[in-house]
């Protein structure tokens, strides 16, 4: 009994996280999706042509995973390797100039489906770079900073490349405060030895709750300002 009793609980384990498997794979290329959006929008802003409209989209797109990598010294990079982010990066970055000729784009605005998914993009992808830096054996506090720069990372390119001062360091809101709360949240979720589920879930809902508010009530970090600048 005991022993069937063990195969059916590891059983039920192993579609857990082959469920989160999946779950985490489809978020991921929404967030990929969500992100190549922000970078083609950046563009438009600055006027730049079909070839800086695809560049800015995909390089978004994979700009967190790419400086995650290089920090775990990873090469060559995930994209190399699984070109698909890459290319479905620059296939919605391409897909944003003719939407935004139409009315569509304007009606995700003023739903804020964009907000909300980059938001939830930079929260999936904070959980996964704090666990592939766990996993490659970085220390608790060194994983959350990876996972931090993951998340926040492709935000960082698009505004040095469309020769902006970046978001993250200026627009004092909670952005990478609420990346570093939730990777916070889920390594201690990890000490916890909890449900897997949660431990993905949790972390997830932190950030996005977080960044939500901020956005939706003005919530931030103070400003510093150096009297007679």
């Amino acid at each position: 009994m005991t022993g069937q009793l063990a195969t059916a609980v590891l059983t039920e384990s192993d579609t857990v996280a082959a469920t989160l498997g999946v779950v985490q794979r489809v978020l991921e290329y929404l967030g990929t999706v969500a992100f190549a959006i922000s970078g083609a929008f950046a563009a438009g802003r600055k006027q730049m042509d079909l070839v800086g409209v695809v560049a800015l989209g995909a390089t978004v797109a994979v700009g967190g995973g790419t400086l995650r990598d290089l920090l775990l010294g990873e090469t060559p990079v995930f994209w190399v390797t699984e070109p698909t982010f890459l290319l479905v990066g620059a296939a919605t970055a391409l897909l944003v100039v003719p939407l935004a000729r139409t009315r569509t784009l304007d009606v995700l605005r003023r739903l804020q489906v964009i907000e909300v998914s980059d938001a939830a993009g930079m929260a999936l992808f904070v959980v996964i770079g704090t666990n592939v830096a766990l996993s490659a054996g970085a220390s608790a506090v060194s994983a959350a900073v990876v996972g931090v720069v993951a998340g926040v990372g492709g935000g960082v390119f698009r505004d040095v490349l469309a020769n902006e001062l970046p978001e993250v360091l200026s627009n004092a809101q909670f952005y990478a405060t609420a990346a570093l709360l939730g990777a916070a949240v889920h390594l201690g979720l990890l000490e916890l030895d909890v449900d897997p589920a949660v431990v993905f879930w949790v972390p997830i809902a932190v950030i996005l709750t977080v960044r939500l508010l901020a956005v939706r009530l003005g919530w931030g970090m103070p400003t510093f300002t150096v009297a007679g600048e």
